[in-house]
């Protein structure tokens, strides 16, 4: 038995927000943090760089670095450049690596000023791509697209006019662009991997939320269920108190034996009245008109319901210890009642062919136990669909009763549902 489809899993209580975010923090982007979880960041202050940022942004500056450092080793043993130039040249690729640092902060800014660097200075290349690369990665790619294509035009147009002294324009030019290209498109996919993971986290916050919104609509419609029983049973009470009541007003000479019994009756029903009011008063009633009038099933109607599951073909065996199952009070005895009937239909749903065991026990002060257990079925049991709100539902009656409810699986493979009532 799994309890309605249910029971397999631990409840989870309903009403409980979902932690936005609950991995290790130091291991995602800033910027990846931030979009799974709005609220880590304060409004009005930049996001704060984590572990990983610092290890990423300081890997990209060494990167930088030691394009620069070989770029400037080609260029000291290039004739094409003169010294100043050179000089010229290394100057601005010391300040490219360093604005690599900004690379998050502004990553459209860097990658537009990165172009027209690279085309003047051979050692701000390397900060170009990382900037190229950030931009692909941060941005969308309408702005990949335009900075992109401008560096892919004047990779030609670079060669041109500072050609390379070892490399033949002719392969230098398309290395380039391929390169550029490439690196493009692994910032891309860095971005679309990102959006991939917000996505998933989105819908997963969307499928608690359904969840938790489903558990409190199945707790509603049990509170209504409930509070049309308890409308029934009020009405069956105040009826049987108007009926007494008029016999005393139309007999007046009756004999003092039966004025005093029919007063006991009226006291009597008054009380449990009294008592139903105050169980109905706080639960949703239902508006729309029910099957109003019909009988409503108490403890000592169990019999007949596992009787009523073995001629259906189901194995059901009841141990009922309570002497006077006719003193239980009536809503006890009606929670107890729909706990027992949704635990044998969950047990023929879930774990066919097993011999379920329906226990009651209890007295008054020290309330009613309640338990309906199954052994685990026996081969393979094809999945029944179901609503999934059915140990909802008798949890929040157990709740409204004053008692308690719990359910899961035993030791053995089994399942059980137990619950305690009180019993004044």
């Amino acid at each position: 038995m799994s309890g309605d489809d249910v029971g397999h899993a631990s409840p989870v209580p309903v009403g409980a927000t979902p932690a936005l975010f609950t991995g290790r923090r130091w291991f995602f982007p800033s910027a990846l943090l931030h979009e799974l979880d709005p609220d880590a960041t304060r409004a009005g202050r930049r996001t704060r760089r984590t572990a990983r940022d610092w290890a990423v942004d300081f890997s990209c500056f060494v990167l930088a670095v030691l394009l620069g450092a070989t770029a400037m080793e080609a260029l000291a043993d290039n004739p094409h450049v003169p010294p100043g130039l050179a000089a010229v040249d290394q100057v601005i690729g010391a300040l490219a690596c360093a604005a690599v640092w900004l690379r998050r902060r502004w990553p459209l800014g860097l990658a537009v000023a990165m172009t027209p660097l690279s085309l003047v200075s051979d050692t701000s290349g390397g900060a170009g791509l990382i900037a190229l690369f950030t931009l692909a990665v941060h941005r969308p790619f309408r702005n990949v697209a335009w900075v992109g294509g401008i560096n892919v035009a004047l990779v030609p147009l670079y060669y041109w006019v500072r050609p390379d002294a070892d490399v033949p324009y002719l392969v230098s030019v398309p290395f380039v662009v391929v390169l550029t290209v490439a690196i493009v498109g692994w910032g891309m996919f860095v971005r679309a991997k990102r959006q991939l993971m917000v996505s998933l986290r989105d819908r997963a916050r969307r499928a608690e939320t359904e969840a938790r919104l489903r558990a409190e609509q199945a707790q509603r419609l049990a509170r209504e269920a409930i509070a049309r029983e308890m409308h029934d049973v009020l009405a069956h009470r105040l009826t049987l108190l108007s009926v007494h009541a008029g016999a005393l007003e139309f007999r007046p000479d009756a004999p003092p034996a039966e004025t005093a019994r029919a007063a006991g009756v009226i006291r009597e029903s008054a009380h449990e009245a009294l008592q139903d009011l105050r169980e109905i008063i706080g639960v949703l009633r239902a508006g729309e008109p029910d099957d109003t009038g019909r009988p409503q099933p108490t403890l000592a109607a169990l019999d007949t319901l596992v009787a009523e599951s073995r001629e259906a073909g189901m194995k059901a065996a009841l141990d009922q210890r309570v002497e006077d199952p006719a003193a239980v009070p009536a809503s006890v005895g009606r929670t107890a009642y729909r706990i027992v009937q949704e635990g044998l239909t969950n047990a023929r749903k879930h774990a066919p062919g097993t011999e379920v065991t329906v226990t009651v026990t209890g007295a008054p002060g020290t309330g009613l136990t309640v338990r309906v257990h199954n052994p685990p079925p026996m081969g393979e049991v094809p999945h029944v669909p179901g609503s999934g709100q059915g140990l909802i539902g008798l949890t929040e009656r157990a709740t409204l009763a004053g008692g308690r409810l719990e359910h899961g699986h035993t030791p053995g493979g089994g399942f059980e549902v137990r619950a305690w009532l009180p019993w004044q």
